[in-house]
Parts: structure tokens; C-alpha cells; sequence
């Protein structure tokens, strides 16, 4: 913006109208250095909250506004808000919301698939934009959400807040440094418990305060599959990631963050399953990744039943549960959370802490205050490809088959970290009795990927999963 006159400004940015059926006038106001940054959530009925919380509270910003789909849920917040003194607009479309030339930045915290269309609709529409993870619903739309950026020169930042612990920052540079030698396995850990959904009768009814329509936007018109409606859609394909992409993301991020990797991995394979029980979810809640990597394979695990039957514990490796270990030539750095890391030399004993972290909503002010994308700790880039290293592995499940453990040991028998990965699984689901015999786990498909332009090689079934079309009028068009 600091090279921008109003004039060309306003020129810019109105290219972009035509998404929206927005004017220019729409969006003509340039946030002043020292002016509050006015500020809307968009979906709120889950994370959206922290981002409220998070909003309020912080000097030099101004919640001006609301939005959700859910009638109840917005009539609640707004009321709350006012009865707080601050009260806010509220809005069930976000289409109205950002017709408001009074907001600079919005929020997002609705279900997956409404990401990439809020926030690519947000920069046309001249606001910057916080986007939670997973940053999109596929690679094609995170995809656009990196152009859309470079094209309305907006500030965007991924909500993948470990980015913003400087104690995780000093590890992944002391690991570069060679302190522990080289990196043999960098490895995501989701071992978080996740209980069947439950089996429905068919499809149910949407809650009458919900405006269906908008709730689905880009997604397929067809009646929920689930008895909760809310929170529950993150285990159908339509909508969610399964935990993989809800909270897998995050490890995902950090486990590449640590080699040092900026592109897709050349190849892809995933192992798991829905297993352990049967419900109405699609997506599964076991799951081992592995991203052949050169320097180093990344190797995400997702276990969502207990450590075994019966117990209300969860499994560990090497200390975490949900988190990041990178196994390494002397020894292992554990990050068990978002603003720490521990080094463990090859005895196990600690050598060196790490640990600190800044607000990753107001590294995102102080971008947007600064009109510097290069202050973001997360800009939208490295948020897509952490989000894309996700759909690849879900896309490689997707395509594979049930095959029996011993068709499986075949496969990976090569591969020593894959072996180990997937006897441990075995040994995990047989705790929690679940007899691979009986309901065998699946083998994804081994997919290649082209480096340069993200697309599978000799793969057409997998790259049409790369993609969705949007429904009408929930389209993104970048001019």
C-alpha cells in the first residue's frame, strides 16, 4: 500500500468487483498508521470464539463486526457484546458483511470449505484477512488464495500459530545447524480421542436457524449425514479434512518448518482406516502419511481411539501426543506443543529447552498496521502448503483399497521408518481390539507428484480430486 496513490488503489482492487457485484466505493478507505483496525469474525461457533476473545481485548482493535450462518449463535454473541458495552453488527451472509466499507480486516473461523471462497472474496472485496487452518478445502483453491494474494497485494495470514513461537523458531534452527546431525524422520503425532459419530436413520434435518444455502456455499446441495450438526461435519469430505486437516495441520507444518521443505512431496502414500467402531463418518481416524521427502521422509500419524480398550489415556511416542518428533542422527527434538521444544540426546536425557511465543493475531495487526506481508509469521503460502501436504494424503487414502497386513508389509517391506510406523499402528488397533483380519485397514494409492507445478504425474483420477467445482453462486473468480 506504501506504493500505491488512493487513485491506483481504487483501480486495482475494483478489477475484483465483478465476484462480489460490489463498487469500488465499496472499499476505498486505507487504515491509517495510527487508526484502530476495525476488525469482523466470520464463524464463531467453535474457534471463531478464541478469535473474539482474542479481538477484544487487543489495543488498537476494534470489533465492529459479526457473522454467522446460525441464527441463535449470532443473536447470542451480538447480545453479549452489547451488553459488554461494545456492541458489533451482525450478519448471516457474508456477502452484506463485506459490502461494509467500515471493516479493514476480517476474521474466519467457519467450516473448511468456506476458507478459500471468504477469504478470496475478503481481499477482492480491499480487506485483509486472518484465515484459520486447514487454509482450504483443496489444493486448487489454496492454490488461488496464494494468487489472490499477489494479485489484490493484501495481507493474509494462516492460522497455524506455532509459526509464531520463537522457541520453536530457535529449535528448527538449532536442528539446521547440525547439533544433532542430520534429520532421519521428521514426524507429526495426532494421537487426539475422537468417538464415533454415531449412526443416523439418513439424512437429517437442518437446524431451523440455520441458513442451509449459505452454511454449504461451494459445497454440493445435498442433507446432512449426521445427527450433530455442527463440529461434526469435519468427518465428511464435503466439508472437513478429517483430523488429519483439522489438527494434523498443525504438526504437519511444523514437521516440514523443521526440513526445511517449500514444496509438495514427490511422493505420497497413506495406511488407515475408520476403525474400531462403525458410524456415519467418512474420513478416517487412523491414519499414517508418509511424504518421501529427499532430505528426510515426513511422516504424519493419526490415531483417535485410546491407547487401548478401555482406557482413558491416549498414546505417546517419544513423549508426545500431539506433536512434532524429529528423530535425528544424535538424538531427537520433541515439540509438544505450540510454543516449545525439548532436545533429547540419543539416552533420552534433555540437553536443551526451547520455548516462547508471540500472539499470532497480533503479528497479523502488526502486518497489517505496517502493510507488510514479510512480518507475517504465516502468510497465506506457507499455510497452503502445509494444507496441501493433507489433501495429498487424504487423496492417496481415498484411492486405495482394503488389503489384508500382509499385503501391506509387502508393499512397504523397502522401507524401514514405514515398516515401524505401520507395526505400531497395527500393535495400537489390536490394543483397542480390532482384529486386521477382520476389517482390514486401507492401502492408499503410492502417488508421484510433479515438484514444479503441483499436479500428480500419469494420475487423472487422483488429480480431479485436486480440485472442486464450486457451487452458484459461491464461485471464486480472480481477474
Amino acid at each position: 500500500m506504501n506504493t500505491l496513490t488512493r487513485r491506483a488503489f481504487l483501480k486495482r482492487t475494483a478489477l475484483g468487483a465483478g465476484a462480489l457485484g460490489l463498487s469500488a466505493q465499496s472499499w476505498g478507505q486505507v487504515t491509517g498508521a495510527n487508526d484502530d483496525i476495525r476488525i469482523a469474525v466470520v464463524g464463531f461457533n467453535g474457534r471463531g470464539a478464541n478469535h473474539i476473545s482474542a479481538w477484544e481485548k487487543m489495543t488498537g482493535v476494534k470489533l465492529v463486526a459479526l457473522c454467522d450462518v446460525d441464527s441463535k449463535v449470532l443473536a447470542k454473541q451480538v447480545s453479549r457484546s452489547k451488553d459488554q458495552g461494545r456492541p458489533v453488527e451482525g450478519y448471516t451472509d457474508i456477502r452484506k458483511l463485506l459490502e461494509n466499507k467500515d471493516i479493514d480486516a476480517i476474521s474466519i473461523a467457519t467450516p473448511n470449505h468456506w476458507h478459500a471462497t471468504a477469504t478470496i472474496w475478503g481481499v477482492q472485496a480491499g480487506k485483509d484477512v486472518y484465515v484459520e487452518k486447514p487454509i482450504s478445502h483443496n489444493i486448487w483453491e489454496g492454490e488461488k488464495m496464494v494468487a489472490a494474494q499477489k494479485r489484490y497485494n493484501k495481507i493474509i495470514q494462516a492460522g497455524t500459530q506455532s509459526r509464531s513461537s520463537y522457541g520453536i523458531k530457535e529449535a528448527v534452527e538449532w536442528v539446521k545447524a547440525g547439533n544433532f546431525g542430520k534429520i532421519l524422520v521428521s514426524r507429526g503425532l495426532c494421537y487426539k480421542r475422537r468417538a464415533s459419530i454415531g449412526k443416523s436413520s439418513g439424512p437429517q434435518a437442518v437446524p431451523a436457524t440455520v441458513d442451509y444455502d449459505v452454511w454449504l456455499g461451494p459445497a454440493p446441495m445435498v442433507q446432512p449425514r449426521r445427527e450433530k450438526f455442527h463440529y461434526d461435519w469435519h468427518w465428511f469430505w464435503d466439508y472437513g479434512a478429517g483430523d488429519l486437516g483439522n489438527q494434523g495441520v498443525h504438526e504437519m507444518d511444523v514437521a516440514r518448518w523443521f526440513l526445511g521443505e517449500s514444496t509438495l512431496a514427490p511422493r505420497v502414500m497413506s495406511i488407515g482406516g475408520r476403525l474400531g467402531y462403525e458410524d456415519d463418518a467418512e474420513t478416517p481416524n487412523t491414519l499414517i502419511a508418509f511424504h518421501d521427502y529427499l532430505r528426510a521422509p515426513l511422516i504424519m500419524e493419526v490415531r483417535g481411539l485410546p491407547d487401548k480398550a478401555g482406557s482413558e489415556e491416549m498414546s505417546k511416542y517419544k513423549g508426545g501426543g500431539v506433536g512434532i518428533v524429529i528423530e535425528c542422527e544424535g538424538g531427537h527434538v520433541l515439540v509438544p506443543d505450540y510454543n516449545s521444544a525439548i532436545a533429547h540426546d540419543k539416552d533420552g536425557k534433555v540437553v536443551k529447552t526451547f520455548k516462547g511465543s508471540k500472539s499470532h493475531f497480533e503479528n497479523f495487526i502488526e502486518a497489517v498496521r505496517n502493510r507488510s506481508q514479510n512480518q507475517l509469521n504465516a502468510p497465506i503460502l506457507e499455510g497452503h502448503l502445509s494444507t496441501a501436504l493433507c489433501h495429498t494424503s487424504n487423496i492417496s487414502y481415498r484411492l486405495g483399497s482394503r488389503q489384508s497386513s500382509d499385503a501391506i508389509r509387502e508393499q512397504i517391506k523397502g522401507d524401514k521408518e514405514a515398516t515401524a510406523t505401520f507395526e505400531r499402528m497395527a500393535d495400537h488397533l489390536a490394543g483397542n481390539d480390532v482384529d486386521l483380519q477382520k476389517t482390514p485397514a486401507t492401502l492408499g494409492m503410492a502417488l508421484r507428484m510433479n515438484q514444479g507445478n503441483s499436479r500428480f504425474i500419469e494420475n487423472k483420477e487422483a488429480n480431479y480430486l485436486l480440485e472442486r467445482k464450486p457451487r452458484e453462486p459461491y464461485v471464486i473468480s480472480i481477474t
